[in-house]
């Protein structure tokens, strides 16, 4: 396997698009968004608008899309994705959908003669372009040794979570929490400042005491300096939890904190902070606290 297409070449399709060139494959990437392909090519990466000449000849497809709907309308439409890849190819998806649609992807995948891997990760632009990526995977064992070579491009660690549509599912689990996590790490280091300690020895404490997590290591020290660039956009973020809740309230299983959650994060797309990263639910409390006017913060 060398001719690699990949589908949706934003933050997280063109880091990965790099990694995989960096890896030695033959890699073109694939988005609508003209400046999307504009950024790759400047990266060195080939990459085009036109999906026939992206997918045609290539023996594995990674697909890195948005949200469910985007991925139904680029994959399953009347020409669309499937309709364009060659009898035989991999298809690997990799986008943050709900695991119905994945197994709908499948469906359609097998209906073409198409091998699909649902294959979600944990990790942002920077684990993509390292290739270091958590990646949890779902399919035939077959399917995956076929996939290998751009499994082990992109991930540094590999976890088979069963059939098509688990990884989906365990997905949803880890962003949760993860989002979870970043609200109420967010919520209290406000109380923290508020009451007049010091951002950086605050962080320093925290970093060393036993309320500390991955995501607060990972995250808070672009909040102490002020910066909010995506990494992983608030949108995203509150997609995700929404995906979960949906997902549980259709075996009937309780939600309730993830439904407060989605809340909060509904409400910071409010307030302006859609395309900040997520850790900028800290400058959202500390600006509540302060009654301050509210701004999309500057980075």
């Amino acid at each position: 396997m060398n001719k690699i297409a990949v589908v949706g070449i934003g933050l997280m399709g063109g880091a990965m698009a790099q990694a995989l060139q960096d890896a030695g494959l033959e890699v073109i990437g694939y988005d609508v968004s003209e400046e999307s392909v504009a950024q790759l090519r400047a990266q060195g990466v080939e990459a085009t608008s036109d999906l026939g000449r992206a997918v045609a000849e290539a023996e594995a497809i990674v697909c890195s899309l948005p949200n469910s709907g985007i991925v139904r309308t680029a994959l399953m439409s009347e020409g669309g994705v499937l309709d364009a890849a060659k009898s035989g190819a991999v298809l690997i998806e990799m986008s943050s959908i709900d695991p119905d649609t994945m197994k709908d992807v499948a469906g359609a995948c097998a209906a073409r003669g198409l091998a699909p891997l649902d294959v979600p990760v944990s990790g942002g632009p920077r684990e993509a372009r390292e290739g270091t990526l958590v990646l949890l995977i779902g399919g035939a064992q077959a399917d995956i040794a076929r996939g290998k070579p751009v499994l082990d491009a992109l991930g540094g660690s590999q976890f088979v979570t069963g059939e098509v549509g688990s990884a989906k599912v365990v997905k949803l689990v880890n962003n949760v929490m993860t989002m979870g996590n970043i609200l109420v790490a967010s919520e209290a280091f406000a109380m923290g400042t508020a009451a007049g300690v010091d951002p950086e020895k605050l962080y320093e404490v925290l970093s060393q005491s036993g309320g500390r997590s991955h995501q607060f290591l990972k995250r808070f020290p672009s909040a102490l300096e002020r910066n909010f660039a995506p990494g992983f956009k608030m949108q995203l973020g509150e997609k995700d939890v929404a995906l979960a809740v949906e997902v549980a309230r259709s075996m009937s299983q309780p939600m309730p904190m993830a439904s407060l959650i989605r809340e909060m994060y509904q409400m910071a797309l409010g307030l302006g902070y859609r395309d900040r990263d997520i850790v900028a639910l800290v400058d959202m409390y500390q600006r509540i606290g302060e009654g301050d006017r509210f701004d999309p913060p500057a980075r």
